[in-house]
């Protein structure tokens, strides 16, 4: 089901469904790629989703408005980490009113990791009393991590930012915006010990840095590794993924078994 395409009076039926909001960016990609990727890679798993669960979920419009402060030197449309942790909370709150008692925020960017983890606090405290609200965050290439891993060529190091895993999807969905004579690699790569980074390898310490820091073209990978064909397995290896949570959601109930705490006696 398609939110966007609901009327009012549909509304109070779709409660008991999982409403999943898909997040993206408008932000630089390398000199080979558009700034919408990150919108149009999630914006493809969510409506594949929903066609493969349209009477279970409701899908809302992709959130393309992301957090990207990092990209603003390169180039991209950002809110910064208040506002977007309010409008996640905003958005969900509205779900809420709805009827929604679980929720998706399905993510395809990584510089929202932070503000949704920190929304979620602020959710689950808001809403402290309902106990059969589940509100999950979760970003498509760590569900899909261990299939990733498998249909990847390029070694730790490949995959990060307009890398081998982005490039391929968009040439296997809209070959129309890649311009592979440029694509070039960048970013720190696998001779870079601690400081190699890669979306399946998360770093072991935190460091908060500007992305033109990192990378000379606004690249974190090796997209020279991407072809269409990959592109198709690392859509389908989402795909999965997502519905494999999306289905052990539903049968979700653990929060509503939970006892209160003893009260101390003095």
């Amino acid at each position: 089901m398609l939110l966007k395409n609901a009327r009012w009076t549909e509304l109070a039926a779709l409660r008991n469904r999982i409403f999943v909001v898909p997040l993206g960016s408008l932000e630089q990609h390398g000199p080979h790629l558009p700034l919408f990727t990150d919108s149009l890679i999630i914006s493809e798993i969510a409506e594949r989703v929903e066609q493969l669960r349209s009477q279970n979920i409701v899908l809302l419009p992709v959130q393309w408005l992301g957090h990207s402060p990092h990209h603003r030197r390169f180039g991209c449309v950002s809110l910064d980490f208040d506002p977007y942790v309010e409008m996640i909370c905003g958005m969900c709150d509205s779900l809420v009113n709805l009827g929604a008692r679980k929720i998706l925020l399905l993510n395809g960017h990584g510089g929202n990791d932070i503000p949704c983890k920190a929304a979620q606090r602020r959710l689950k405290s808001r809403f402290e009393s309902i106990a059969d609200l589940y509100i999950v965050y979760a970003t498509y290439w760590n569900l899909a991590a261990e299939e990733f891993q498998q249909i990847r060529s390029s070694p730790s190091g490949g995959m990060g930012h307009a890398c081998e895993m982005e490039t391929s999807i968009l040439l296997a969905q809209h070959p129309e915006l890649v311009d592979l004579s440029r694509a070039k690699r960048g970013g720190p790569g696998p001779e870079m010990g601690y400081r190699t980074i890669d979306m399946l390898k998360p770093l072991p310490f935190s460091l908060v840095s500007e992305f033109d820091e990192i990378s000379d073209n606004g690249v974190i990978g090796m997209p020279e590794f991407a072809n269409a064909e990959k592109g198709a397995r690392f859509l389908d290896a989402a795909v999965g993924a997502v519905v494999n949570l999306l289905d052990e959601m539903e049968t979700w109930q653990f929060q509503q078994r939970r006892q209160p705490p003893s009260q101390m006696t003095k």
